[in-house]
């Protein structure tokens, strides 16, 4: 079964197709315009295309030359605050581009779709965890692009007899178990490697919005799913849209979430630094809880779960960042001087303390 993988180079993508490589009876084709995913993510012996999901012609040329039977869909920005200044970029890359790809599925009669979506599109919950069958009300753009696709997809199985799977998750962490790939975004927005870039001396402190809320230690509570088990989870989609040729839609949740606290707490366990944090005023639109349920991925797809406690999630993120300080593309003889030297300090288990001009110029 061949499987083109679009944003194959990003980090669920490339954790992605390491899984999925490692099971018989798949031939892996990479999508990837590398506008946000990295090559040396890319499994090795892995077919890759650099190509937009915008470009129809690119879309054309990689459809006709690999005959894929099915298309996984990580492509998308991602950024919420970034989509509320930039709506029409996001409506253009996270919609426009995945109509495209779905009218070369069509020309090429490819049926089987898996759509890496987002709890965003639940909004403000009125129910915690938050059930699969939850009313969608999304508060943001981000959250809106990928409940159109979702909108479009049900139309266009009406139309054409597409059958896809959705899942939804809120935030994907960790790295892959060897440490070889994890996650690198520039610029990071994500908690737990902006923890761990405190304890390698690429920050002074992690910021917390609000410590006045209604939860057991007054920061907002958050799901964290392994990025290793969501990719797991949509192995099994694929089987299951395979074998059962159904459409269908699950949530990937903890079921339970962490604090902002309890996620630092856990960071300072496993790296042995006291990451000093700071707090800040709450920031615009940020709920107490958002946590997912995922009753229906469970049963029906038999999901579960391996990275259980966040302890355990921390722990392979370090791994990676330790071995990877600068990320996947930085070479360790471009950085300035003040970089070297963080990183030489870092490599070694000590806490290199930037001054305000180096991290404003991230230098």
């Amino acid at each position: 079964m061949k499987i083109i993988v679009c944003g194959g180079a990003g980090y669920i993508g490339s954790h992605l197709v390491r899984e999925l490589s490692t099971q018989p009876g798949y031939e892996i084709i990479v999508l990837d315009n590398l506008s946000k995913g990295h090559i040396k993510a890319v499994t090795k012996g892995i077919a890759f295309e650099k190509a937009d999901v915008r470009d129809k012609e690119a879309l054309e040329q990689v459809f006709s030359k690999h005959k894929p039977d099915v298309v996984m869909h990580f492509c998308a920005s991602i950024a919420v605050g970034e989509s509320v200044t930039d709506p029409l970029g996001y409506y253009e890359n996270n919609v426009v581009g995945s109509i495209y790809l779905l009218q070369a599925m069509q020309k090429h009669n490819v049926k089987y779709f898996i759509f890496s979506s987002t709890a965003a599109i639940f909004g403000n919950p009125e129910e915690t965890p938050i059930p699969d069958d939850a009313p969608t009300k999304p508060i943001n753009p981000y959250g809106d692009t990928k409940l159109t696709v979702e909108k479009i997809l049900a139309w266009t199985e009406n139309a054409h007899g597409l059958k896809y799977v959705c899942l939804r998750y809120f935030n994907a962490c960790g790295a892959h178990e060897s440490g070889e790939i994890g996650e690198d975004h520039h610029p990071e927005t994500h908690l737990i490697p902006l923890i761990l870039q405190v304890a390698l001396g690429r920050r002074n402190c992690i910021k917390i919005y609000g410590n006045d809320y209604e939860t057991k230690d007054g920061t907002c509570v958050r799901d964290y799913i392994h990025v290793t088990d969501l990719a797991t989870a949509h192995i099994k989609a694929l089987e299951y849209i395979v074998k059962e040729n159904k459409s269908q839609k699950f949530n990937l949740g903890s079921g339970e979430g962490y604090t902002v606290k309890e996620v630092i707490e856990a960071a300072r366990k496993i790296t042995g630094h006291p990451i000093p944090e700071v707090v800040e005023a709450r920031r615009a639109g940020d709920p107490a809880i958002l946590i997912a349920g995922s009753t229906r991925a469970e049963q029906i797809l038999g999901w579960r779960r391996k990275y259980n406690t966040i302890e355990d999630i921390v722990a392979t993120a370090w791994k990676y960042h330790k071995a990877n300080i600068n990320g996947y593309e930085k070479n360790f003889k471009s950085l300035s001087c003040n970089r070297r030297l963080q990183t030489v300090v870092a490599s070694v288990g000590l806490a290199y303390k930037p001054s305000k001009i180096e991290l404003e110029l991230d230098l």
